[in-house]
């Protein structure tokens, strides 16, 4: 299919932001491609990223499809990267971290501006000590895994990605290209970065399983930094207790005053925006085959009821009539 037309750019950034990618022989190739093309994409809007692969010593390596990856340089501490980016693999969940490779991380990490890792690369990131006493996710599957081993690195297998200061870790590998999206947000707004989004058609090639990974982009973001802490905050776990004054602690503002906030920027309550990151959820684990007793528990719902309720609302079906009929769809899709 061919790229459509690029749209009238905006200015350019003044200066060019250099994103560093750490490859490896095994290196999950999605993990490389993903990132990179939100980047590339992101330059056609008007940013400047100047994207590198870089590779331990320099040489070049195969990915875990086998496909040969020409590699830009070797990891130094030259020059100053922007973002460095760590993609991951199979092969660390169930081996530990290379020496070489955890000494690879720590150079190009020293200088960079932010740190962030893709799916299991989570893993090179904590044997590197760069996970230590820091909140963290991965895949869901190798989640306890990385709890168990780095017994220091909070870990939050529900979330998609995760923020601590100027470290960013993600889910699996398609939660890459939320947090490169995320991270285009962070450096030129949320405009430029849903126009990415839509010209990568990022909804519309996801299953519906995948669902919650779009939900932070499906409005406008908040402008104020501090209800961005609380939205980012009810995002990454879900399960958490968000009651309108436990919210507000976080900010140490009034109820009232948080009521407002979340009124004047999002046009909505903090119980309602709660509510619908949970729905999200809950309808991405019943995409996913989970029973609707799992689905309201893990998505934070005080009982089975009150995600009926919100179902019945939203969709005007139950959660198992919703289940069925995406089952349904899915088998009559497959089978054309």
């Amino acid at each position: 299919m061919s790229t459509p037309p690029a749209p009238p750019t905006r200015a350019v950034h003044p200066s060019a932001h250099r994103v560093a990618i750490l490859v490896y022989d095994g290196v999950t190739l999605l993990d490389v491609a993903g990132p990179a093309e939100v980047f590339k994409e992101a330059n056609r809007f008007g940013a400047d990223y100047q994207i590198v692969l870089l590779s331990p010593t320099g040489a070049d390596v195969t990915s875990n499809l086998g496909v040969r990856l020409s590699v830009d340089d070797a990891v130094s501490a030259e020059p100053v990267f922007d973002t460095l980016l760590v993609s991951g693999s199979d092969l660390y969940p169930r081996a530990h971290v290379p020496d070489d490779l955890a000494d690879a991380v720590r150079v190009p990490a020293a200088g960079a501006g932010r740190v962030a890792s893709i799916c299991t690369g989570a893993f090179v990131l904590a044997a590197a000590g760069l996970l230590d006493g820091k909140r963290a996710t991965t895949h869901w599957k190798v989640a306890h895994e990385l709890a168990t081993r780095y017994p220091t690195c909070r870990v939050e297998p529900d979330a998609i990605y995760v923020r601590d200061g100027t470290t960013y870790t993600s889910a699996g590998v398609t939660a890459g290209i939320d947090l490169a999206l995320a991270l285009v947000e962070e450096d030129h707004g949320p405009d430029l970065a849903r126009d990415v989004a839509r010209a990568l058609v990022v909804y519309m090639q996801r299953a519906g399983g995948q669902s919650q990974f779009s939900a932070p982009l499906q409005g406008p973001p908040p402008r104020s930094p501090a209800l961005r802490r609380i939205t980012d905050l009810v995002t990454a776990n879900p399960r958490g207790d968000h009651s309108l004054g436990e919210l507000a602690k976080h900010l140490n503002v009034s109820t009232r005053q948080l009521t407002r906030l979340f009124h004047d920027e999002l046009s909505t309550t903090p119980a309602r925006y709660v509510e619908n990151i949970r729905f999200d959820l809950a309808r991405a684990l019943l995409d996913q085959g989970h029973t609707a007793s799992q689905a309201a528990a893990v998505a934070g719902f005080p009982s089975y009821e009150s995600m009926r309720r919100v179902f019945s609302r939203k969709l005007s079906i139950s959660p198992a009539a919703y289940q069925r009929r995406f089952s349904t769809a899915r088998r009559t899709s497959a089978s054309q």
